[in-house]
């Protein structure tokens, strides 16, 4: 099934992404109880949402996206208390976290309750769920009164969508109904924290940095990487191939002047061979970049990782619809938000990472 349906309408409704109006989300929710995909806005990327308890609305969402059914979905909820609703155990540390960080970026990996259908886990026995911060997603949720499965809203291994755009884009054709709540804030996806390891590990780093978990926890593991065995994933995010452009990307790390010297060369070398090659870089890059064949692409200050983050996939995004045919991104480090940044552009370039000293 490729997902498409060739009478099927998507129909977009533009919402105060404040507050939202009830009709809107009435009409929304209604989808969602029928069985029906709605696209809505998060505070971390668009999400592509169905009932979670209804497999075969869920079915639906892996169709349109094209998206392997090993890959679990998140279950979003609207309040902390809707845990033990969705997981078959909800320790101390999972409340003391929800209490803290929710709404927010962070999803939590608990032992996945029954009433979850094994198409959300990718018949895992974990079930990841978040809280939204986002008042269109929170009153979808609500008035849907039912926890909803949501992946991002695109088509899968490519740039998260943070704009409607983006999702109509991608997915036009594919679903029944997009709330249109303006670019989301955070612009990368949640942090997924797998509380059934000791100690609690970090699947995914997203929107919550470690730094701030590690204050409320103490010892917090990353899993760097976790290429794909057989089975179920415990997490979305983990494939080496991810959040992709379509033209080639390279990731640059090290010091920032021979990161910089590096992307001038090969750029120099494709341009003799006919290639069109951009650059993904901080503000303060663009000068020492301004003389080299280079379409040059900017993030933002590499001070400010929030902006960073928030502005990383419309980049990638644009730089595609540009037609380049390779992408040069510089590393903005691994503190704070910068993990996540640095592990959305590892998993961009599938391996194609040069590391400089």
């Amino acid at each position: 099934m490729n997902g498409v349906n060739p009478a099927m309408q998507t129909h977009v409704l533009r919402v105060d992404p404040d507050q939202p109006a009830a009709e809107a989300i009435g009409r929304a929710a209604e989808v969602i109880r029928r069985g029906g995909l709605v696209a809505f806005p998060t505070e971390t990327v668009y999400g592509l949402g169905a009932d979670a308890l209804n497999p075969d609305a869920v079915a639906r969402i892996f169709s349109a996206k094209g998206r392997p059914a090993h890959d679990p979905l998140i279950v979003h909820v609207a309040e902390a208390a809707d845990l033990s609703r969705v997981a078959r155990e909800v320790p101390e540390m999972a409340q003391r976290l929800a209490a803290h960080f929710w709404p927010g970026p962070l999803t939590l990996v608990l032992p996945r309750a029954d009433i979850v259908p094994l198409i959300v886990t990718a018949g895992g026995p974990t079930v990841a769920v978040r809280c939204p911060a986002h008042p269109v997603a929170l009153a979808l949720i609500r008035a849907a009164a039912t926890p909803i499965a949501a992946p991002s809203a695109n088509r899968f291994g490519e740039p998260s969508p943070t704009t409607a755009q983006h999702v109509l884009d991608d997915l036009a054709g594919r679903f029944d109904l997009l709330l249109d709540g303006g670019p989301t804030a955070v612009g990368v996806e949640s942090t997924v924290l797998d509380l059934t390891r000791d100690p609690p590990t970090i699947l995914r780093p997203g929107g919550v940095t470690r730094e701030a978990l590690e204050v409320e926890l103490g010892r917090v593991a990353t899993l760097e990487r976790e290429a794909r065995e057989a089975g179920a994933l415990a997490s979305p995010g983990l494939l080496d191939r991810h959040y992709a452009p379509r033209a080639e990307l390279w990731l640059f790390t090290g010091p920032r002047e021979r990161v910089l010297a590096a992307m001038r060369q090969y750029a120099r070398e494709a341009a003799q061979v006919g290639r069109r090659v951009a650059a993904l870089v901080a503000d303060e890059d663009l000068a020492a970049l301004a003389d080299a064949p280079l379409t040059l692409q900017s993030v933002g200050p590499a001070a400010d990782l929030a902006l960073v983050a928030r502005n990383l996939f419309a980049a990638l995004r644009n730089l595609d619809m540009q037609g380049v045919d390779v992408i040069l991104a510089r590393d903005f480090g691994r503190r704070g938000l910068g993990l996540a940044v640095h592990d959305r552009l590892t998993r961009a370039a599938a391996g194609r990472v040069i590391k400089l000293t």
